[in-house]
């Protein structure tokens, strides 16, 4: 069992020198420090449970080199996602009407578009045809009266 005076001792021990090992691999400060503060913060979780590993200061610096590679991956992931969104948005608006030329009855909000869909009669199943708005919706078992 690992007390918190022994996990402080490590901390004041190799923070300073897992730092510099991060800054030195990946040469980005704030990456090194946030993958140090990491690990001791797993460190925290576990070792208090399965005691001090044989070498505590390499098993920080494994874990906060590991726990950077993957911020660098998942940053690297969403700058690409960011890219393929951009292109998507790009491709979209270029599919869309322009405002001037659509026809006097077209709707060129999203959300009210989105109402209409989904109002559309087809996709109501068994369509009452000779009961109310208020009455159907009763039937079908919506809240009458209540707002969306």
């Amino acid at each position: 069992m690992a007390s918190h005076d022994g996990i402080e001792r490590v901390f004041r021990s190799e923070y300073g020198r897992c730092v510099a090992t991060l800054i030195r691999l990946f040469g980005d400060i704030d990456l090194a420090e946030e993958a140090v503060q990491d690990a001791f913060a797993v460190a925290l979780a576990q070792w208090p449970q399965t005691g001090l590993p044989p070498n505590p200061g390499a098993w920080i610096t494994t874990t906060a080199r590991n726990r950077a590679i993957d911020r660098l991956r998942r940053d690297a992931s969403r700058h690409q996602r960011h890219v393929q969104a951009q292109l998507l948005l790009e491709r979209t608006a270029a599919d869309e009407p322009e405002p001037e030329r659509e026809g006097e009855g077209a709707v060129s909000d999203d959300r009210l578009r989105l109402i209409f869909t989904c109002c559309h009669p087809a996709l109501i199943p068994n369509p009452p045809t000779d009961l109310s708005g208020v009455q159907s919706g009763a039937e079908a078992g919506w809240p009458c009266g209540a707002r969306v």
